[in-house]
């Protein structure tokens, strides 16, 4: 069923979509710029005061928020901003979600591909449907600079050996057979301090993220990863495309092509080409529609 995309809202109020991504922690609400009231910038206190709001139903607890609209960039479609509430009431507005982007397709109701510029990262990715899943295609070669950002396909960071991809997000892949057993997430969480501190991030910063992985057979690894909060039940969809960009880069980690990622919640399928990767069978549902009040900051 073709989702309705939301209508006219009061004066002062949003229309806002819950869609849930199958693989991801959580519900993103999703914003199209076009309901916002004449002035709003989508600042953090604007932000604060939306989140208050949705104290009052029973998304209380969501902590992802996506804008959209269409796009002024030929051949891109929307325009996305992705923005990570964080636990201590702070908003990074740096994070990328591959899965809060398919929620602004899936909230539009397009059943058409559709190219989306995600302006949080600088990402283009094309969201194709196939019956009710969905491929995300991003259009960027893993070789391109930058995806890199340490400038080298593997580092050793206190004695470990990571290689750090960053596509769509920043990545801190960890082979876990250099890892003890025990305590493996407090260990994660170090080695991903100390490769932030590299790239310039602040301690408390949800970047890079981090996940382990061990290899199981050909083409399949098993993975966990971190996400704000905890261990991610699933793998995010830029975690998958880093994995399957780390495996077309010639000396990472991850040693030769990978097309599954075993994860605790399920399988996640990718693939890359020369000139993108892709991240196969996604799925996201509009749970319900809601009219927000939205306080605004400062007029422009």
């Amino acid at each position: 069923m073709r989702p309705e995309p939301p209508g006219a809202s009061r004066d002062g109020y949003v229309t806002a979509a819950v869609v849930r991504a199958l693989d991801a922690p959580g519900p993103t609400l999703v914003v199209q710029l076009d309901q916002l009231p004449r002035g709003a910038l989508a600042l953090s206190h604007e932000l604060a005061h939306l989140r208050h709001a949705l104290a009052r139903t029973p998304y209380a607890a969501l902590n992802k928020i996506a804008l959209y609209g269409t796009s002024a960039h030929a051949g891109t479609d929307l325009d996305y901003r992705f923005v990570q509430a964080l636990p201590d009431g702070r908003f990074d507005f740096r994070t990328g979600c591959g899965h809060s982007l398919l929620a602004c397709v899936v909230a539009e109701g397009h059943r058409r591909p559709v190219t989306v510029r995600a302006v949080t990262t600088g990402d283009t990715i094309r969201a194709t449907p196939y019956g009710d899943t969905y491929t995300l295609d991003f259009l960027r070669a893993p070789t391109a600079p930058g995806t890199l950002p340490t400038g080298r396909p593997l580092d050793v960071v206190d004695g470990v050996p990571v290689s750090v991809v960053r596509y769509g997000n920043p990545y801190v892949l960890v082979d876990a057979r250099h890892l003890p057993p025990a305590g493996l997430e407090r260990r994660l969480l170090d080695l991903r301090a100390r490769v932030a501190r590299t790239l310039g991030y602040e301690a408390h910063s949800p970047l890079p993220k981090i996940a382990a992985f061990a290899p199981t057979s050909h083409g399949t690894l098993a993975v966990r990863a971190l996400t704000v909060g905890g261990w991610h039940p699933r793998l995010a969809l830029t975690g998958a495309a880093a994995f399957a960009a780390a495996a077309a880069i010639g000396g990472t980690v991850v040693d030769g092509p990978v097309t599954v990622l075993e994860t605790p919640g399920g399988r996640v399928t990718v693939s890359a080409a020369p000139g993108l990767v892709r991240v196969h069978d996604k799925r996201a549902t509009v749970l319900d529609r809601l009219e927000l009040p939205w306080r605004i900051h400062a007029t422009a």
